[in-house]
């Protein structure tokens, strides 16, 4: 196997699966064990000014071997996985992709059948990294941090490349939304940078979404069915009442592209107290302020329906779309456009229905778009990693490393 497959598969192994609703960063004491691994990884290798830093953020330098004056470019990628599903004793698996359904767990009858994941017949005659179906496999973003470590590897080894200065980032709880919170952009020190977060091979994307969250807390009043009337306020009733006034349409299922949505990730509750939590998203900022004020709004009316205090909301936003930071630096982009084009991959300008630490980071004065990693299908089981398009894009960042030399 090539060196970014054998860095991915034991990356992998570490479960660093983060967890929302903590303030405390990294929200999972695990996630130091990879950060502790990727540092001592990154010294044995020859990076310099290699930092292990409070809450488990990982720098390093691969330095210029150039006299010439060049930018500090960084790469960033995050170690969390997604606390959507477990990520812990994966187990992957390669398969010679022929086209078809694939068989991930023959005895639970686990599939990931063509018809349900059409983009599957874009690896016909590759080999895809798979899971047994019960975890996630954790190419978002451990393949990120494989490609990373690999094309630092390739240019340590190889001097006569001419390169300069590229700073290492590695983030934990980038699935939770926390990725930069610690993140010292001046301690980092690059002028620019791209996060290697994204998906498909030859993903470019700088547009992503307006998010927040946004908890929903509904009072009720439990008293014995039998003397409920005008008396009970029934929570879960209510609840569901406040999810069926947010617009039937305007939910993950329904949309794509540059649609934004409504989206519950979670309930739970009796007829005393319902707990909701969901996220919003918009990539237009005028709808996505449109958004939290119907949320609002919905509110309000249960309100005056059952009663003041009935629902409390609290709404936070969390990121927002790093394009205006990214316009005014599009060399970043027409530089990836070029090292694709140059290793023949097409290239994709997409927006992203999600958001990345570099969403953050490009309000934080570190313009930062995001690259792919050739991973499919993240957060669930059925998640994927292609294994030539991993070693391409590790001959991907190369070049884009070295276009900043040319």
């Amino acid at each position: 196997m090539s060196a970014v497959i054998d860095r991915f598969l034991k990356y992998v192994s570490f479960d660093t699966q983060s967890e929302g609703d903590h303030e405390e960063v990294p929200s999972t004491e695990k996630q130091w064990e990879l950060a502790r691994y990727l540092a001592e990884e990154m010294k044995a290798m020859g990076l310099a000014d290699v930092e292990l830093r409070d809450h488990a953020y990982v720098f390093g330098t691969l330095p210029a071997n150039t006299d010439e004056d060049l930018p500090v470019l960084g790469l960033i990628a995050h170690m969390d996985t997604s606390d959507a599903i477990s990520g812990k004793d994966v187990k992957p698996r390669m398969v010679s992709y022929q086209g078809g359904d694939i068989v991930l767990n023959e005895e639970k009858d686990i599939v990931m059948r063509a018809a349900e994941f059409p983009r599957l017949q874009n690896y016909v005659g590759k080999t895809l990294i798979v899971t047994d179906g019960t975890t996630l496999l954790g190419a978002d973003d451990k393949a990120g941090v494989a490609e990373i470590m690999s094309a630092c590897a390739y240019l340590l080894e190889h001097p006569e490349i001419k390169h300069g200065p590229v700073r290492i980032g590695f983030t934990p709880d980038e699935e939770v939304g926390n990725g930069p919170k610690y993140f010292d952009v001046d301690a980092f020190g690059a002028d620019y940078a791209y996060t290697v977060d994204g998906g498909a091979i030859g993903e470019i994307e700088y547009e992503n979404f307006n998010a927040a969250g946004a908890a929903v807390t509904v009072h009720g009043t439990s008293i014995h069915p039998g003397a409920a009337k005008w008396k009970m306020k029934d929570g879960i009733r209510i609840a569901m009442e406040f999810e069926n006034l947010l617009p039937v349409y305007q939910d993950p299922y329904c949309t794509d592209g540059y649609e934004g949505f409504f989206h519950i990730v979670g309930i739970k509750g009796s007829t005393e107290q319902v707990e909701m939590a969901y996220i919003i998203r918009d990539h237009d900022m005028q709808k996505f302020e449109e958004k939290k004020a119907l949320f609002a709004e919905a509110a309000a009316f249960l309100n005056k329906k059952y009663g003041a205090g009935t629902v409390e909301v609290r709404m936070r936003d969390s990121y927002y779309n790093m394009k205006e930071m990214i316009e005014p630096n599009m060399h970043l982009i027409e530089n990836a456009k070029a090292a694709m084009e140059e290793l023949g991959i097409q290239p994709v300008i997409s927006p992203i229905r999600g958001g990345t630490d570099g969403a953050q980071l490009s309000f934080m004065g570190l313009p930062c778009p995001n690259l792919c990693t050739g991973g499919e299908n993240c957060h669930g089981k059925f998640e994927f990693a292609c294994v030539e398009d991993m070693e391409k894009i590790t001959g991907l960042l190369t070049a884009i490393i070295c276009r900043y030399a040319a």
